[in-house]
């Protein structure tokens, strides 16, 4: 089914799931499947790479009792809750095109109440995408919740956050924002390099520790660079960090052996029953990105014009 000359939206199979939709303007394509999610499970350049984790041995499968890890973008909610947060979204969801718009919801979660919608709009031409994320309370009672938004990429690259605005003492006197820590992070480990300017975070298959860091940026962004391709999301704060989760945070970023993860976080919001949230991010996509060295001037020279 083609949804206009420059953007093409056909039904195919993907690795098993049958209905599956790929999204491409013939540079990039994106795939959402309908047999579970609401996930885009393929990123990449068409004909190219995924950069997104694909586990194996789910791909294809449905109905599993568990919420299972998969890979790919996903759309959960914050703060993280160790049962809620895990719903399981391994039945069919519900897709609707409208031109060159893809927009792919979950049927209400019973554990939850809530309703998840990811709306996909590819660029006509480029490497850009916008993923608007919406979560929508189809309970009887308030929910107090943050939309969050999680990447996850395949092994072997290298992902980035920026850190907000740097200044001098005494000229900057007040805090610009939160550095937030997990029980389970460890900064002596040897994945981490922290810059004046930038947060970078190597994955390593062969490291099985989880790591994770948390940040407030108004100009929220992070990256990932795979193979010389370099992925970028994109989601500027709205508010101030006291209205954010885990302390402030608009961006995190997880890693262990499987895969390395790129986090986005709107607004706290007291969600009544009725009532919508969205969270709106915008991917990018680059070829031919080679970082020399991890320092701040080399992130500047590279990374800077592409994430602005």
């Amino acid at each position: 089914m083609s949804a206009s000359a420059a953007v093409k939206i056909d039904k195919i199979d993907f690795k098993g799931w049958h209905n599956s939709y790929r999204i491409s303007n013939g540079t990039v394509e994106a795939v959402v499947t309908s047999d579970v999610g609401p996930r885009v499970i393929r990123f990449g350049f068409v004909g190219g790479q995924n950069l997104f984790k694909e586990f194996t041995e789910q791909l294809g499968k449905s109905g599993e009792k568990d919420w299972q890890a998969r890979g790919g973008h996903r759309l959960w909610f914050g703060p993280e809750d160790r049962v809620k947060t895990y719903a399981p979204d391994n039945g069919p969801i519900h897709i609707e095109i409208h031109g060159d718009v893809l927009e792919a919801t979950e049927p209400v979660e019973p554990l939850t109440g809530l309703e998840k919608k990811i709306t996909i709009r590819m660029a006509e031409t480029g490497a850009s995408v916008e993923l608007v994320h919406q979560l929508r309370n189809a309970g009887k009672a308030p929910f107090h919740l943050a939309p969050w938004c999680l990447t996850m990429f395949a092994q072997g690259g290298v992902g980035m956050g920026g850190l907000p605005e740097r200044g001098t003492y005494p000229e900057k006197l007040l805090a610009t924002g939160p550095l937030v820590l997990w029980a389970y992070t460890h900064l002596t480990d040897p994945r981490w390099k922290l810059l004046d300017k930038y947060i970078v975070l190597r994955q390593d298959p062969k490291n099985s520790v989880p790591q994770k860091m948390g940040i407030y940026n108004r100009d929220t962004w992070g990256a990932y660079l795979l193979n010389g391709e370099l992925f970028v999301k994109k989601a500027p704060a709205k508010q101030e960090p006291t209205v954010y989760p885990d302390y402030g945070c608009t961006f995190e970023t997880f890693t262990n052996a499987d895969f390395l993860e790129l986090e986005t976080l709107g607004p706290l919001v007291d969600l009544k029953p009725g009532e919508t949230v969205s969270h709106t991010e915008h991917w990018s996509l680059h070829k031919g990105v080679q970082l020399s060295q991890w320092t701040d001037a080399e992130l500047d020279r590279v990374l800077a014009p592409l994430v602005k």
